[in-house]
C-alpha cells in the first residue's frame, strides 16, 4: 500500500507505524498526513526535490553488512534505533561519522535471575580480540560469572518477553546445551554498546570472516 504519511523535514514518505516513531524525534523529523494536513507549495517542492530514493542514497551510503534493517513487523525499539542511527547520528552517510562497533566494550545491564524474575545490575565486558562476552556478579570482581564465545551466541530484542522496551535475549551454546540471558539497559542508548546486538553482530562477523 502507498504510504499516507511523510517526514517533511527529511523529505521521505513513511507508513503509519514509522510515522509514530518519527514523531518521537522532532529535532530530526517532522510528520504530516498526506490526506489530512495542509501542504504549502514550499513543502511540496522540498518533497519533490528529495523523495525516498534520493534520501536513502544519502543516509544509507555505508550501511555495514552486519546491520539489520528493520522490517514492518519488527518491534518498536528496532525501528527507533534504526532511525536514530540513520538520521540523528548519521552513521551511514558517505562523509559522516561512523561509530565504531569494533574493539572492547564495557557497560552495566540489568540481568534477570535464573531462579526468580528479579533483575540485578551486572557488569558486562565485550572483548574483541578474544571473541568473548563476559559478565560479573560483582562490579569490581576479577573472576567473571559467565564467559561466552561470541561465535556461539545470538542476540535479539525481546521487549515483550522481558517486559522492557530495551530488553535483549542473548542465546548461546554451553556444554552442549542452549542457554539464555535476559537483560535490559535503562536507556537503550548505543553508548552502552555491550548491551546492543549490533556490537555483538559486528564482532561475530569479524570472527567468522577470519575463521
Amino acid at each position: 500500500a502507498d504510504p499516507d504519511w511523510a517526514s517533511y523535514k527529511l523529505g521521505v514518505f513513511i507508513c503509519l507505524n514509522c510515522s509514530g516513531v518519527h514523531r518521537n524525534f522532532p529535532d530530526i523529523s517532522k510528520v504530516k498526513s498526506l490526506r489530512l494536513d495542509f501542504w504549502d507549495d514550499s513543502v511540496v517542492e522540498f518533497m519533490t526535490h528529495n523523495g525516498n530514493l534520493r534520501v536513502k542514497a544519502k543516509y544509507e551510503a555505508r550501511v555495514p553488512a552486519f546491520y539489520y534493517i528493520p522490517q514492518a513487523s519488527d518491534c518498536l525499539v528496532l525501528k527507533e534505533q534504526w532511525i536514530r542511527a540513520k538520521y540523528e547520528r548519521q552513521e551511514f552517510m558517505a562523509d559522516g561519522k561512523t561509530i565504531s562497533l569494533s574493539g572492547n566494550r564495557e557497560g552495566f545491564l540489568w540481568k534477570r535471575g535464573r531462579d526468580n524474575a528479579q533483575f540485578l545490575r551486572r557488569r558486562f565486558v565485550l572483548l574483541a580480540r578474544e571473541g568473548l562476552l563476559k559478565y560479573y556478579t560483582k562490579e569490581e570482581g576479577k573472576a567473571p560469572r559467565c564467559l561466552i564465545h561470541i561465535k556461539d551466541l545470538n542476540a535479539t530484542f525481546q521487549t515483550e518477553k522481558i517486559g522492557n522496551p530495551h530488553g535483549l535475549q542473548i542465546t548461546y551454546r554451553r556444554e552442549g546445551h542452549i542457554r539464555n540471558l535476559f537483560v535490559y539497559h535503562e536507556s537503550g542508548k548505543v553508548s552502552c554498546l555491550a548491551s546492543h546486538p549490533r556490537a555483538l553482530q559486528a564482532q561475530r562477523l569479524t570472527l567468522l570472516r577470519s575463521a
